[in-house]
């Protein structure tokens, strides 16, 4: 073990202990991928941007720019503009991200599917909504049509690749759902299935961490290290930001807080299990609660139920306090466990934040070991965070031109 300090205009800026045990040490190619995407990170965020200002912003050197630009030129990931407008000199040509590269993506949900294609800078072109079928074979059959549609509706336009974005963990060795307890797709290879009618790579994960991936990509993160995102939908799924990574666990496991139990006498979980933290804390829960209260009533979908509560239906209302309660009880678990600087949320409740947030934020406040409780952040687009979020899968590992994809492949486009 050895201990490397790091300095900035001579002061100490931190300590590190690395462990030669698994150290490998960086090649020249590493080297130019890093420089590439510290040059694209760049070009996103600050776009319509100069060479010149990407050399002085990023430390390269001008030759070093001019190759890299031109390697993402050529890519097509980044476009050139028009010339900036400068009181004397060289007109230096703007680069911005290309907007003719787009992303096909969907958002697979219990009972729904949503297809969508999205640019580079996370604006949808066009959107469908399928509903979803129980036979995962018939499903994706359904799911391969509207992608063909939509590729065929955009000829002039680059497809990266297709994201999917899942109510269940994904295994990111064999790429396969490995728990989807509100799904029925399990064990069926949806990958490959569309792979083989669609020659696209394809990236596919948990809902929570796609949309996890799209604040980082699109939202407003900077800074933020340690965090976890928590989605609520039928179920409960969460993602979690530890020292600026993305935390996966043994077979993409990890976060899996929503299938912790809080009642052992709880109702039965779609897991097998009673009493998790979901059963009480998701839409499907607060339904739930509110059909309890009106026997015999239709059952309203999450958004009808908070509709009605902004109406004054006091069983609604009820029944969403009831919702807002758990969940922030929950919320404490995590922050106790983790102890994250800030917790976003996306999901039905969201819509309605003024109302039932406060109960959410009583109750972790409550709850919490000892501090001030971890900073919220709510995320109100739920179906577009979504949808960026499996756009974010994609550009996250095909953002490096000679870097693999997940399953070994190279990344295809067309």
């Amino acid at each position: 073990m050895y201990k490397v300090v790091t300095k900035s205009r001579g002061r100490t800026k931190g300590i590190q202990r690395v462990d030669l045990a698994y150290a490998v040490r960086a090649s020249s190619e590493v080297a130019r991928d890093i420089n590439r995407d510290v040059v694209l990170e760049f070009i996103r965020t600050k776009q319509p941007i100069s060479r010149a200002d990407l050399s002085r912003l990023s430390g390269l050197r001008p030759s070093t720019i001019s190759a890299i630009v031109e390697q993402l030129l050529d890519e097509k990931w980044i476009s050139e503009g028009p010339a900036a407008r400068l009181p004397r000199g060289r007109r230096p040509t703007l680069l911005s991200l290309n907007p003719d590269m787009v992303i096909l993506v969907s958002d697979i949900r219990p009972n729904q599917v949503i297809i969508a294609v999205v640019d580079l800078n996370g604006r949808f072109l066009s959107r469908e909504t399928l509903p979803l079928i129980k036979d995962p074979a018939r499903g994706v059959e359904n799911i391969v049509a509207a992608m063909k549609r939509m590729i065929a509706n955009y000829p002039d336009r680059s497809f990266e690749g297709i994201g999917l974005s899942l109510p269940g963990r994904v295994d990111p060795a064999t790429q396969r759902l490995i728990l989807a307890p509100n799904l029925s797709w399990s064990d069926y290879d949806i990958k490959g299935a569309i792979e083989r009618k669609i020659p696209l790579q394809i990236e596919m994960d948990n809902a929570a961490n796609a949309c996890l991936l799209s604040e980082l990509w699109f939202g407003h993160m900077d800074g933020v290290r340690e965090a976890v995102l928590v989605t609520i939908s039928e179920g409960v799924g969460s993602a979690i930001l530890a020292n600026g990574h993305l935390v996966k666990g043994k077979s993409g496991l990890a976060g899996e807080f929503g299938h912790v139990p809080i009642d052992p006498q709880g109702p039965r979980c779609g897991c097998g299990r009673r009493g998790c933290w979901e059963v009480f804390a998701s839409s499907r829960a607060a339904i739930n609660f509110y059909a309890d209260s009106v026997p015999g009533a239709p059952r309203p979908t999450i958004m009808e139920l908070l509709n009605l509560a902004e109406d004054g239906d006091e069983k609604a209302i009820t029944a969403l306090n009831r919702q807002a309660a758990y969940l922030g009880q929950g919320l404490s678990i995590i922050a106790s466990v983790l102890s994250p600087e800030m917790i976003l949320l996306t999901g039905g409740l969201t819509t309605s934040w003024k109302r039932f947030g406060p109960i959410v934020e009583k109750e972790l406040a409550k709850n919490m070991l000892v501090g001030e409780a971890p900073r919220i952040s709510v995320m109100t687009d739920v179906e577009s965070d979504r949808l960026r979020g499996a756009a974010a899968l994609v550009l996250q590992r095909h953002s490096g031109s000679n870097r693999q994809s997940a399953n070994g492949a190279r990344p295809k486009r067309t």
